[in-house]
């Protein structure tokens, strides 16, 4: 028989000590404004210059982590990390005062929408009703396809460049009402368009009768997973779409200010 034995603590990256001092590196270097170097960060963790360099150097090469000019700064995958985390519950709360400042600006119909990007639609996870008797109106968790609301094709336009191609080659583009846009030429210059412009408009083409406006929401990083949108029935939206499309734009502006962009 076997002598019993206790297994020796594991050093290597995937151990609990090399994880917690993962998360020490971020928390020290988001606690400065100008970035550490090495000796920095060995003295504030208290550990040994070599260990930590086997952790750096794949936070910089996976860009959690930027190394420039001597100094180590929190990189595009941090933040794109951090605002999946709030997105999942935090996110709605944060962007709430935003939503029912356009709801009173536009007496219309608002919507939060998020991009789901493993169903690859959009999804209204918050909403205000218009307070005029004949509104668009669908509850928080309504989903459509990424290629006809505004929403959804606002989403779309402001991912990455491989992420969309690779979605617009795969998707399927079903006609949601008669004029529903499936030519894949046209929607891939109507997502340019949008991404120049900084807002989408879409009019009849998710919903008969129904239109919307949407503008990006952006996260520190400069990324876009949500979107501001007004909604409303198509004769009153399109008197009002200026109006409507400042308004979207200035409030999603300022929201994305408010979330340090």
């Amino acid at each position: 028989m076997k002598a019993a034995t206790s297994a020796a603590p594991k050093t290597g990256d995937g151990s609990p000590r090399s994880l917690m001092r993962i998360l020490g590196i971020f928390d020290t270097i988001a606690k400065t404004g100008d970035g550490m170097t090495l000796a920095q960060l060995s003295a504030a963790l208290a550990s040994p210059k070599s260990s930590l360099l086997l952790l750096l150097r794949p936070l910089v090469a996976n860009e959690y982590l930027l190394h420039e000019g001597g100094l180590y700064r929190l990189g595009p995958g941090i933040f794109r990390l951090a605002s999946n985390v709030l997105s999942g519950r935090e996110f709605p709360k944060l962007i709430r005062p935003y939503l029912e400042q356009l709801a009173e600006r536009t007496g219309e119909s608002v919507f939060l929408a998020a991009i789901d990007h493993n169903a690859q639609v959009a999804t209204y996870v918050e909403c205000i009703d218009s307070p005029q008797a004949v509104r668009y109106s669908v509850p928080p968790g309504t989903v459509r396809p990424l290629y006809t609301s505004a929403a959804g094709r606002l989403l779309l336009a402001f991912q990455d460049d491989a992420w969309r191609d690779a979605y617009l080659k795969s998707v399927k583009l079903k006609p949601l009402t008669r004029i529903t846009t499936v030519d894949r030429t046209a929607l891939k210059q109507e997502l340019l368009a949008i991404r120049k412009a900084g807002v989408a408009v879409s009019i009849g083409e998710a919903v008969e009768g129904a239109a919307g406006v949407a503008a990006p929401v952006f996260d520190p990083a400069g990324t876009v997973s949500h979107a501001l949108m007004v909604a409303a029935p198509v004769d009153r939206f399109k008197s009002a779409l200026p109006a409507l499309k400042k308004a979207v734009i200035e409030i999603a502006q300022s929201a994305s200010s408010a979330l340090g962009r």
